[in-house]
């Protein structure tokens, strides 16, 4: 949030980039990451603007019958009030007339999760007299870091959700041996129970896909289409979860052989978990090496595995998304050269997952997942010990 305490990291950081404020924006919520920040208390339906200098208190553009969310807004920091619209933009006019300004704004909508401010906005901006850049590295920077009180709940997170996605594959192996077989929702259901147990919440039930449904990267398993888990097929488990506390979330994908695999699905397998490794070997080595790196090249390098291996065309989505304090599929940069044009650098705060993929529609899927934060010098992947070898039951 924007306080006190974090303003003048966060004016030096303007400072760096050549940068005279960072406009923020919100209508209705419309900009998740100014609400973030802002952190306002109750109903906003009007338009607010708050304008944070490189130097001097941050000023913030209210509506005159919406002043109680603000109650928060420090005391010696401005507010000042509208009623009409002529009001507004002769006052936006006079905060940021002939400045350059960052905003939540992505040219040609290159990366979306960051794209959040409205283009008849940004002409209004515009026309006041300001210079609009993005805020991407700064939304990196001081909405999408952990704390390491995020990295504390996200290590237990992933604990719990290793095993938790280990035990459900060893479970649906023993009932297909058992002659009873259990049914993709219901091991879903389990494990949403097993994560209740552990003080755990989603805001989804897992992906639980077995044979040809593992094809699917975003399936969901029903009672409507209930799908018994049977010897001689992949099982793919997808799951995610966080402490109830509002913790940052854990997000994995384990797969299971139920019986002796095929050679083709040792070969799917194969070729998803070398792309993962590629991954993250180039990550470890150029953030050890202190080299910066996107996350588009990431992406780029698992992908480029997966093609020699032959399977490029079905791998169809991005090597992995931002994983912020507030979300699972977080504001921070993305690990993608597919889907969007992220090109915003990894830094020390921020998560993401890694999770390439082969899905042969009506055939066979796979997908290893695994979770990634940095920290001077060092990238750490979380589960510690994360899936080497296809779990066979």
């Amino acid at each position: 949030m924007l306080t006190p305490e974090t303003l003048p990291a966060l004016q030096r950081a303007l400072a760096d980039a050549g940068l005279d404020g960072w406009l923020l924006f919100d209508f209705h919520g419309v900009n998740p990451i100014a609400g973030g920040l802002l952190n306002l208390d109750g109903m906003v339906t009007r338009r607010v603007f708050a304008l944070v200098p490189r130097e001097g208190t941050p000023v913030a553009l209210t509506h005159a019958i919406e002043q109680g969310p603000w109650r928060r807004w420090p005391a010696p920091w401005r507010r000042e009030r509208y009623s009409s619209w002529r009001t507004l933009e002769s006052a936006l006019a006079s905060l940021v007339g002939g400045r350059r300004v960052a905003m939540e704004y992505s040219a040609g909508d290159a990366v979306p999760y960051l794209d959040h401010v409205p283009a008849g906005v940004l002409e209004m901006v515009r026309a006041a007299g300001a210079e609009v850049v993005s805020s991407g590295e700064l939304v990196s920077r001081f909405f999408a870091s952990w704390s390491p009180d995020h990295v504390a709940s996200h290590e237990r997170a992933a604990v719990h959700v290793a095993r938790i996605g280990q035990e459900a594959i060893r479970l649906a192996g023993a009932r297909a041996r058992s002659g009873t077989p259990i049914h993709e929702h219901e091991l879903a259901q389990w494990i949403m129970e097993a994560f209740a147990r552990e003080g755990l919440e989603a805001d989804h039930g897992p992906i639980v896909a077995a044979g040809a449904n593992a094809a699917d990267p975003h399936y969901e398993p029903s009672a409507e289409r209930p799908r018994a888990i049977v010897e001689g097929e992949l099982l793919l488990v997808d799951l995610w979860a966080r402490e109830k506390d509002g913790g940052v979330y854990a997000d994995q994908t384990w797969m299971g052989a139920i019986g002796e695999p095929s050679a083709r699905a040792r070969e799917v397998w194969t070729a998803v978990r070398d792309a993962r490794d590629a991954a993250i070997a180039l990550l470890r080595a150029r953030v050890e090496a202190g080299t910066p790196l996107r996350g588009g090249e990431l992406d780029d390098a698992a992908r480029q595995v997966i093609t020699e291996r032959g399977f490029g065309e079905y791998f169809t989505h991005r090597t992995g998304h931002s994983i912020d304090p507030r979300s699972l599929h977080g504001s921070g940069p993305h690990i993608d050269n597919l889907e969007t044009r992220e090109e915003r650098e990894l830094i020390p705060g921020v998560g993401f997952s890694i999770e390439p993929g082969v899905y042969v529609t009506g055939d066979i899927g796979a997908r290893s997942e695994v979770n990634a934060y940095l920290l001077p010098g060092k990238a750490v992947i979380t589960p510690a010990e994360y899936q080497r070898e296809l779990l066979v039951v």
